[in-house]
């Protein structure tokens, strides 16, 4: 079996077809102006010209989880009795998440670390993890606000795909990666690729040299804590920031929830969803005391996760992948890699990342 493929053009479309008639494929559809993953079928308009607007984490980590439901039932002999019944939700089907871009890859390995590598793995995003097959598409330019070189990412960056796909000329070059992207050789309408590879790697290396250096040359940021505890930078910073949160949402790398119980008088479910902490209610606590009461110290605590207290914790791993989107679509043009690159250290430059650690960590919100 050669070891890359080639899809022409023109099987393109069945090729994909064939992958649904034996997973669940999501691929990236155009709904008005906007590109959003969805489950695959003959009427959607697919879009891989372009990133999509919100990163496809929900496959894995949806935004809505119902984890279990409960039911309470009373003893009919000891009404004062009461048993709970609970029927667990693990129906994990096998799933292709095809067409995403590899900084969306990228940010499930930053996913990984508190949810699988650790004593207490979470056992619904482990079972989603573990029944997809991530199969990206370089970039075939670079986009507003993208920083994913500094970051060490690329838009070619491997890191978490199962399988890369890269357009050419006549069709699209593919690159398994792991066991599973493998597989995707075995499709009917594959060929073997090995003629295309010498014009795919071409085009990969004209969009990395396309992509934007927000922090100059260095290889990563590293921000200076002295910098970045100055409350009054942080003020001036975020002076026009709405605390709307959408850059949580759209983020590949945020992965703070909150859970409850939603329930009628004998019976409920217990629902996972996502939270962020750049909401007021983030860390309300009972009291009525909010340690981070005010706009700017919710935002100096998003980028210090990504880019201090996450490297820390894991082996120097940044926890942004530089896709662009809170930039793109932030509606006052917050811009976190201008906020990063104004917090760099003087002459610094961050030591390389680890990426093979497997430190214990807690998935509770970050």
């Amino acid at each position: 079996m050669a070891d890359t493929g080639f899809i022409p053009k023109e099987k393109w479309k069945a090729f994909i077809e064939g992958l649904s008639t034996k997973a669940q494929v999501w691929v990236p559809c155009l709904e008005g102006d906007t590109v959003i993953f969805r489950p695959f079928s003959k009427e959607r308009n697919l879009c891989f010209e372009r990133p999509a607007n919100s990163s496809p984490k929900s496959v894995i980590f949806p935004q809505s989880d119902t984890l279990f439901s409960f039911k309470f039932t009373k003893d009919p002999e000891t009404p004062q009795k009461v048993e709970v019944e609970l029927t667990e939700n693990k129906d994990f089907p096998k799933t292709i998440l095809f067409g995403a871009r590899p900084c969306d890859a990228r940010g499930f390995t930053v996913y990984d670390r508190p949810y699988t590598e650790t004593d207490t793995p979470d056992p619904y995003y482990k079972g989603r993890r573990e029944q997809t097959t991530i199969v990206t598409m370089a970039c075939q330019t670079s986009w507003a606000g993208c920083f994913c070189t500094s970051v060490e990412g690329g838009p070619a960056d491997k890191t978490g795909s199962d399988a890369m796909i890269t357009e050419v000329e006549k069709g699209y070059f593919v690159e398994p990666i792991t066991e599973k992207g493998k597989s995707l050789l075995q499709e009917p309408g594959v060929e073997d690729g090995s003629a295309y590879q010498g014009e795919a790697r071409k085009e990969q290396d004209a969009v990395r040299a396309m992509v934007r250096k927000p922090f100059g040359d260095t290889v990563r940021p590293k921000v200076s804590k002295e910098l970045f505890d100055k409350d009054e930078f942080w003020e001036e910073a975020l002076a026009k920031c709405l605390s709307c949160g959408a850059c949580t949402y759209l983020c590949p790398t945020c992965y703070c929830f909150n859970i409850t119980d939603e329930h009628q008088t004998d019976k409920g479910e217990r629902i996972r969803s996502w939270d962020g902490c750049m909401y007021y209610h983030f860390t309300l606590e009972a009291s009525g005391h909010n340690p981070r009461p005010t706009k700017f110290q919710r935002y100096k605590n998003r980028v210090g996760h990504k880019f201090l207290f996450y490297p820390e914790k894991y082996n120097n791993v940044i926890a942004c992948s530089g896709c662009g989107r809170c930039i793109r679509y932030c509606p006052v043009s917050v811009d976190i890699s201008e906020i990063v690159s104004n917090l760099q250290e003087p002459g610094a430059e961050a030591p390389a990342q680890g990426g093979n650690d497997k430190k214990a960590g807690s998935a509770s919100n970050g």
